[in-house]
């Protein structure tokens, strides 16, 4: 059976519930070898995730954050997957809700396929393909056959007042306010974890500049939602952002979510 992007969005959504569980309990955080924070919800879900990925689609290899941190990253080919269990680990920790569970399927190095889930403000994203996107207020655990209002994803014509963007109002660094700088932003307004590329999918912002350190699976999925959704995601030369740079050890280089934003390169 081929995989689809409900059945990712129901794999999603139960893992979410899994996590919901930890967050509402007394739990607590460990240290992985990089000193970035990892707590129950991040591998119970993703061990969940891996399960119900391999059931669906045994061929499917999947590269998982926290399977990485371990020492596991898989040989693939061009179709693969990449799993965030727990994407925005630091909000969850202080229980801040933006936080979200990432799945995508990647072939010949673009994400043509991702949902990301937010399971503490009951929103889902989903790409199922090429200009293909929706949303959908949901919560934890739900089945996905009953979710049916699922509204369509676009990016929106720039506002009059201006350009919104979406980066850090108290930590960011002079690069980033040079880009915003250059294109006459008006309002700046944050966001954790991969719903950045989200909200701008939804039409609630229109850029998104990411000029720091981010991994494969932080991006796939939010990549596949916005570019669904009609947004451009770049480096700073103006080239796609690809997947499977097993030579950068899965990291990115800095990059560029644009709504209807003219990209101005170099």
């Amino acid at each position: 059976m081929a995989l689809t992007a409900d059945t990712l969005a129901g794999i999603a959504l139960a893992a979410g519930e899994l996590i919901m569980q930890v967050y509402e309990s007394d739990f607590e955080v460990d240290a992985k070898d990089d000193t970035s924070p990892v707590t129950e919800a991040d591998e119970r879900a993703e061990a969940f995730i891996l399960d119900a990925l391999r059931e669906k689609d045994p061929e499917l290899v999947v590269i998982a954050e926290e399977s990485v941190a371990a020492g596991h990253t898989p040989e693939h080919g061009a179709r693969f997957a990449l799993v965030d269990p727990l994407d925005g680990t630091k909000e969850f920790i202080n229980r801040r809700g933006e936080f979200t569970v990432n799945i995508a399927v990647i072939e010949h190095g673009r994400p043509v396929m991702g949902v990301v889930f937010a399971p503490a403000m009951d929103r889902l994203f989903v790409a199922e393909g090429p200009g293909r996107a929706w949303q959908a207020s949901v919560g934890p655990g739900a089945d996905i056959a009953s979710v049916t209002d699922r509204r369509p994803l676009s990016i929106r014509a720039v506002p009059e007042a201006g350009v919104t963007a979406i980066a850090s109002k108290s930590h960011r660094s002079p690069e980033t306010d040079a880009f915003l700088k250059a294109h006459d932003v008006q309002d700046v307004i944050s966001a954790g974890s991969s719903l950045k590329f989200c909200l701008i999918a939804a039409g609630e912002a229109d850029l998104y500049p990411r000029m720091g350190r981010t991994m494969e699976w932080d991006t796939a999925a939010g990549q596949a939602v916005a570019e669904a959704a009609g947004a451009r995601v770049l480096s700073e030369a103006g080239e796609p952002l690809f997947y499977g740079k097993r030579e950068r050890g899965y990291d990115n280089p800095h990059f560029i979510v644009y709504g209807n934003v003219t990209p101005q390169i170099g």
